[in-house]
C-alpha cells in the first residue's frame, strides 16, 4: 500500500506487491491479525534470523522461504542484496512478505528497504509488529514505564557501546531514567562500563531477557557492576533494560 491509498492492511497482496511485516518477539500469538493473514497467503517470505520457526510454520505449503538473516559477526546477506531480492521477486509477479523480527522500523532497517522499493517503483505496504524492547520486559514482569519511576525512556542498540559510539553517554543518563538496549548481549560489559563512566551507580538494576516469548526464554537480574564484570551473563538474542523499573519486577511466567 502506497501513499494516498487506504487499502485494508490485511487485504490479500497483489501480484508484485511486497509487505514489510513485523513478526514480533517470537511467539506466533503476538503477531498482528494482518501479519498472520499475509504470512499464510503469499508466494514468498524473505525472513530474518530472529524470526521464529513457530511463525514461519504458519506459511502455506509451497511458499518459498528465503533466509536473509543478519547476525552480528556471522556471514549474512548484505542490505543491498536483500533489497534487490525483494525487487526481483516483486518483478516476477510474486506476492512477497518481508518478515522481520519485532517491528520493521525499530532497529530493523525497514526504512532502507521501503526506500529501495519506492525507488524501483514496487508497490508495498508496512505491517507494524510488537517490538521486542517492550515485549521482552513485559514477559519478565517489568514495565518499561512506571509513573513512580520515569516519564521518559530511551531505546538504543547495543552496538553503540563500541569505540565509535555516536551516543553522548553522560547526556543519555541525565535525560532518561530507563534505558532499553536491543542486541545488548555481546556488548553488555561495555554497555555497563559506559553507563557507570557516565555517572550511573554500579548498583543500578539491570535485567537481561533472552529469547523472550519462546520456550527457551530466560531472564537474569543483576546490576551494572555485575554486568561490567561479566558475572551477569547475556545470551543472544537479548534485550537489556537498565533502571529502577527492574526493581519493581513482578514475575508472572513459569
Amino acid at each position: 500500500m502506497n501513499e494516498g491509498e487506504l487499502v485494508k492492511l490485511s487485504a490479500p497482496l497483489l501480484a508484485g506487491e511486497v509487505a514489510l511485516v513485523g513478526a514480533g518477539p517470537g511467539a506466533a500469538d503476538l503477531l498482528t491479525l494482518a501479519a498472520a493473514k499475509l504470512i499464510v497467503n503469499c508466494d514468498a517470505i524473505v525472513f530474518d534470523a530472529l524470526v521464529s520457526d513457530e511463525v514461519l510454520n504458519l506459511a502455506a505449503i509451497g511458499t518459498d522461504l528465503i533466509p536473509a538473516g543478519k547476525r552480528g559477526g556471522r556471514p549474512s546477506a548484505s542490505q543491498d542484496d536483500i533489497s534487490e531480492t525483494l525487487i526481483e521477486l516483486a518483478r516476477e509477479g510474486k506476492r512477497v512478505v518481508r518478515l522481520k523480527g519485532g517491528d520493521p522500523f525499530v532497529f530493523g532497517r525497514g526504512g532502507e528497504e521501503i526506500r529501495a522499493l519506492a525507488a524501483a517503483g514496487i508497490r508495498f505496504r508496512v505491517i507494524p509488529g510488537v517490538t521486542s524492547g517492550v515485549a521482552a520486559p513485559a514477559m519478565a514482569g517489568i514495565p518499561v514505564t512506571d509513573r513512580s519511576v520515569n516519564s521518559s525512556i530511551a531505546f538504543l542498540t547495543g552496538h553503540e557501546a563500541g569505540e565509535d559510539s555516536r551516543v553522548d553517554w553522560p547526556a543519555l543518563v541525565q535525560a532518561f531514567p530507563v534505558l532499553v538496549f536491543y542486541m545488548g548481549a555481546k556488548n553488555l560489559p561495555q554497555i555497563a562500563r559506559r553507563l557507570m563512566d557516565a555517572g550511573l551507580s554500579g548498583e543500578t538494576a539491570v535485567a537481561v531477557m533472552a529469547s523472550a516469548t519462546l520456550p527457551e526464554e530466560a531472564t537474569s537480574i543483576g546490576d551494572l557492576s555485575s554486568a561490567a564484570s561479566g558475572e551477569l551473563k547475556a545470551a543472544s538474542p537479548a534485550i537489556v533494560i537498565v533502571g529502577d523499573v527492574v526493581a519493581g519486577r513482578v514475575a508472572w511466567r513459569g
